[in-house]
């Protein structure tokens, strides 16, 4: 009778073993779960099992890993009613913050051909979100001129930080109705030229003006208004950050640079660059670098890359004659 006692609990033990390492096997339980045999105990080659804090041998008692972090997208919800999605970040670049979305053409979501019924389908409803896209002509108008922001500032190779300054300064232009009257191309061009101004760099007016769909004249009116109506914390460019660019225009030697650049900075201290047209003296010294270094540089040349005239050229170099060494 003993025996039989003995062996019935001996049976039970070994059943209750193999019910749970079935549990673990066939993934019954939500929080433990066991590793494939290749992932044996380092130390006792014995069960390791994982739950959503570590890793752990069911032998030894050995913690393998722990804190164990998830480097992807955040699917939680923070509260019942709805969930948090991820996507791509807002951008002043876009008239809806970048919060539209786009149907493709001709192909779905992996790449495979779609039907002509679906394509006819899709035609149809691209439409639709085309006539729905602008709630008024203020959005519209202001999508247009976001487009052509952007289409500067690619042309001219602006920073996306720079770009995105230009998209705010249009957009305050139009919410102070300051487009009512005017060119959305030239507030769009006067907004790049005066998100440049107001970083310090060393873009000149008749650049923007090249790339812009309008002439100088109308670009430099509408950044009149812009300084005048939303008074930009505009930079004063000194000669000194032209040179640089001017020399890399004109191919000239670091010789001839570094000379010029010198001579700028003595201008400059000397406050001889006050009201002078900052480009037009950088060229000036840029020619007279390249004089001393007997480098053939001539008038036109240095006049066409700053846009400014001969004249103005020759005028800066006699001052650089009588007041710089």
């Amino acid at each position: 009778m003993g025996e039989g006692i003995a062996l019935l609990a001996v049976s039970l033990t070994t059943v209750r073993t193999m019910a749970t390492r079935d549990i673990y096997e066939t993934g019954f339980d939500e929080d433990v779960r066991a590793e494939s045999s290749a992932n044996q105990c380092p130390e006792c080659d014995g069960w390791v099992t994982t739950n959503t804090v570590e890793t752990v041998c069911e032998d030894c008692g050995l913690v393998i890993d722990e804190q164990r972090i998830d480097h992807g997208p955040e699917w939680r919800a923070y509260d019942d009613e709805e969930c948090e999605r991820t996507g791509a970040p807002l951008t002043a670049a876009r008239h809806d913050r970048g919060l539209s979305t786009k149907i493709g053409r001709g192909t779905d979501a992996n790449g495979n051909e779609i039907s002509g019924q679906k394509r006819r389908r899709l035609a149809r409803m691209r439409r639709e979100q085309t006539r729905g896209r602008w709630r008024s002509k203020a959005e519209r108008n202001l999508a247009h001129g976001l487009g052509e922001v952007r289409r500067l500032a690619s042309a001219l190779e602006l920073s996306d930080s720079v770009r995105d300054q230009a998209c705010q300064l249009f957009r305050s232009a139009q919410n102070e109705d300051l487009l009512r009257g005017r060119s959305i191309e030239a507030i769009a061009a006067a907004s790049v030229y005066g998100a440049c101004r107001c970083n310090g760099l060393s873009r000149l007016l008749g650049e923007v003006s090249e790339m812009a769909r309008v002439t100088e004249s109308r670009v430099t009116n509408a950044y009149k208004t812009l300084n005048e109506e939303l008074g930009l914390p505009t930079k004063p460019v000194s000669p000194s950050m032209y040179v640089p660019r001017l020399a890399s225009d004109l191919e000239c030697p670091d010789t001839i640079r570094l000379r010029a650049r010198a001579l700028a900075e003595q201008a400059e201290e000397r406050g001889v660059t006050t009201g002078v047209h900052p480009a037009g003296f950088a060229a000036a010294c840029l020619y007279k670098a390249g004089r001393e270094e007997s480098q053939w540089l001539t008038q036109s040349e240095a006049a066409d890359v700053a846009n400014a005239s001969k004249a103005t050229v020759r005028t800066h170099r006699d001052t650089l004659d009588e007041q710089v060494v």
